[in-house]
């Protein structure tokens, strides 16, 4: 067994797990944090996608002792006094979803993405969504959510600082 010491969504946690134990097991197992999902267990689709220390990684990809000493964000923690996070929002109003399966990864990409891009082109989203995987939609929906999000950032952006 190995001890590890890990934040996940903003609680400390500290576990005793095996070596070989994947992110993605024992966030759902452990920390019943089942939004995130294991969709193909070979980090082809990303449904599993979470953010390590701000990043995107695919939990199937990532074992539970990599995670030690860092912080991890599910869509759980996404969520902030009960206010969906801008990207969860954009999602919902824009009908950037069927089953659902593909969510939880697709926004955490999509945050991700934003991070490192904040006002990306329709091509620029689709290319940096390229990992996760979506069986149900076109993808346009997602990407039309995923620019409404950016442009609400932005806004919220701009009047955080012009309120300074």
């Amino acid at each position: 067994m190995a001890q590890i010491d890990v934040k996940v969504d903003g609680v400390s946690y500290s576990d005793d797990v095996e070596p070989r134990l994947l992110l993605v097991q024992y966030l759902r197992e452990r920390l019943s944090k089942t939004g995130t999902v294991i969709g193909c267990d070979t980090s082809n689709c990303g449904a599993c996608t979470v953010h390590l220390d701000g990043r995107s990684v695919k939990s199937c990809s990532v074992l539970a002792v990599q995670a030690h000493g860092h912080e991890v964000t599910t869509i759980e923690g996404l969520a902030t006094d009960g206010e969906l996070h801008p990207m969860q929002q954009a999602f919902h109003e824009c009908h950037a979803l069927q089953c659902g399966y593909c969510t939880p990864g697709m926004i955490m990409q999509s945050i991700d993405l934003l991070a490192d891009n904040p006002d990306p082109s329709e091509q620029e989203v689709r290319d940096g969504l390229e990992g996760n995987l979506c069986r149900c939609t076109g993808y346009q929906n997602i990407v039309t959510a995923v620019r409404s999000a950016a442009q609400t950032m932005s806004d919220s952006a701009t009047t955080a600082g012009s309120s300074r």
